[in-house]
């Protein structure tokens, strides 16, 4: 693990840097078109009284160099909780030195000591360097399931 690693749980004055990294995030992912996050929908989904996410900011040397938004989810074969990781990045010039696993590690250790029943991701079939990653942790593939969505329009013509 990277010397002089902190995690933490974000703060309202963190809101600039998550934008900041989840747009970094999106240029990565070849997604940055679909970023409509601002400072203030985020404040709203991670700090209103009925918080929707949580998020984790990671620093060296207290530079902010990644982030992480996760969520409960819940298992009814299981009823229990679960954590969701919803998103993880680390600037590039920080990758490969432990950051990303440290925050594994930070989130399967509250899972585990809130009785969640797992710990679950999504990652893009084409980012190889994030599965391998992902399988030296000892994750498994859940090729059973398919991830399915509905957004914009098409949940505004569901809704009614």
């Amino acid at each position: 693990m990277s010397a002089g690693l902190t995690i933490r749980d974000a703060e309202p004055n963190d809101v600039g840097t998550v934008l900041r990294l989840i747009r970094a995030l999106a240029v990565y992912e070849k997604l940055e078109h679909e970023v409509v996050a601002t400072e203030v929908l985020l404040n709203d989904a991670l700090f209103s009284a009925s918080p929707k996410a949580h998020g984790l900011i990671c620093e060296i040397a207290d530079k902010p160099v990644g982030f992480a938004i996760w969520f409960y989810s819940f298992s009814t074969f299981l009823a229990r909780p679960g954590i969701y990781l919803e998103d993880l990045f680390v600037e590039p010039e920080f990758r490969g030195q432990g950051v990303g696993a440290a925050v594994f590690h930070h989130l399967a250790k509250r899972a585990v000591a809130e009785n969640c029943g797992r710990f679950e991701w999504a990652v893009l079939n084409w980012n190889e360097p994030a599965i391998k990653f992902y399988e030296r942790m000892g994750s498994v593939p859940m090729s059973e399931w398919h991830v399915r969505r509905l957004s914009g329009g098409s949940l505004k013509a569901l809704a009614g």
